[in-house]
């Protein structure tokens, strides 16, 4: 095993832990922004050093085709080449390859660029290969990540098709300073996620994914089908809620024992000037911000909400001036990574319940 992991409290099924690898180490529960392209957009690795992100996630199937694995370990790895010394978790490049209609069999996908339409195969084998030469810290396993609504049979077939892929996976993965993590998925059949969890879990990966939830379905399939999972999943392993960013969501998920999470939602809204408060959204476009010289969030204490108002956000969003996708985009960041500070605090003091009605009072979905 490359990484360990230590439990410093517990509430509940939920916990705050250290995670140890040959980097160094994160905390959890910890929300990792998506720098698909080896950055975060409109943000350098500068701006991640300031506002605390520990770990960063890259995206296997983008960087592959640009510029190439091949560049990138050359110019030491993607810490080297994008210049960041925390942690970097690649995803396999499974959901962008399966959303794009690939031809899929028993060995691999077969699927075009989405930059210039030319054929690639990707394989179990390959994509550890080309995680490896991106040099991430933490390297995920090629799975099946079927839509939903999906059939029962559809469903079992990525299952076993996703397990049979992650044994190969794990024999092909070579490199000693680079954990691995395999992925569960079942749809939202807890029995089927219970099986998949469990057969993933004897193959003794460092750490467990679990794909395939968050894409569409209700709320109450969602939460006893994780639930199902995390059972299964070994106490003293990082267990990863893939895709998944919303404040009430990443509560329930913690409470129910999840470490850590990524999304692309809080950067994509920053862009197109939906604001993350404590209040909940807010679009900045509405001409009610026009003359409003208060902070984006009066409860916020980012380098953004320190500096400018409302009203000179606004303008800059409805000009199209590129600094305000940038600006929106570090306080949306700055706040989902000051709620997990805020929800492993609440770990610790044995206050997550009160915590989670809190947040709930705002972002609790209807119905």
């Amino acid at each position: 095993m490359t990484l360990s992991l230590e439990v410093v409290a517990r509430d509940g099924a939920a916990r705050a832990t250290v995670v140890t690898t040959s980097r160094g180490t994160y905390r959890t529960p910890l929300f990792m922004p998506v720098g698909t392209r080896g950055a975060v957009r409109t943000l350098s690795s500068a701006d991640l050093e300031a506002l605390g992100a520990e770990v960063v996630l890259a995206n296997t199937y983008h960087l592959m085709l640009r510029p190439g694995a091949e560049l990138i370990g050359a110019h030491g790895g993607i810490h080297g080449f994008a210049a960041w010394s925390g942690h970097v978790l690649t995803d396999s490049g499974g959901f962008q390859v399966f959303s794009l209609g690939p031809r899929v069999d028993d060995d691999g996908v077969t699927f075009r660029s989405t930059y210039d339409g030319s054929t690639h195969r990707l394989t179990p084998e390959g994509a550890v290969h080309v995680q490896e030469q991106l040099g991430s810290d933490i390297q995920m396993a090629l799975d099946v990540c079927t839509a939903l609504p999906a059939s029962p049979i559809e469903l079992r077939e990525a299952v076993e098709r996703t397990l049979g892929w992650a044994k190969r996976a794990r024999h092909a993965h070579r490199r000693p300073d680079q954990a691995i993590f395999g992925i569960c998925q079942g749809g939202t059949d807890p029995a089927l996620r219970a099986e998949s969890a469990a057969r993933t879990a004897e193959l003794g990966f460092d750490g467990y994914g679990i794909g395939g939830l968050s894409v569409g379905e209700p709320r109450a399939e969602l939460l006893p089908a994780l639930a199902a999972a995390l059972a299964q999943l070994p106490d003293d392993r990082p267990r990863y809620l893939m895709g998944v960013g919303d404040p009430m969501a990443l509560v329930d998920a913690v409470a129910l024992g999840v470490d850590q999470f990524d999304c692309v939602l809080p950067t994509r809204l920053g862009r197109h000037g939906t604001v993350l408060t404590s209040a909940g959204c807010l679009s900045l476009r509405r001409a009610a911000h026009r003359d409003d010289g208060g902070p984006l969030d009066p409860t916020c204490a980012c380098s953004v909400c320190a500096r400018w108002s409302r009203a000179y956000l606004r303008h800059l969003l409805v000009v199209d001036e590129p600094l305000a996708g940038r600006l929106v985009t570090t306080h949306n960041l700055a706040w989902v990574l000051a709620l997990m500070d805020r929800i492993r605090g609440a770990v610790a003091d044995g206050t997550l319940g009160a915590l989670r009605a809190e947040v709930a009072a705002v972002w609790e979905p209807p119905g």
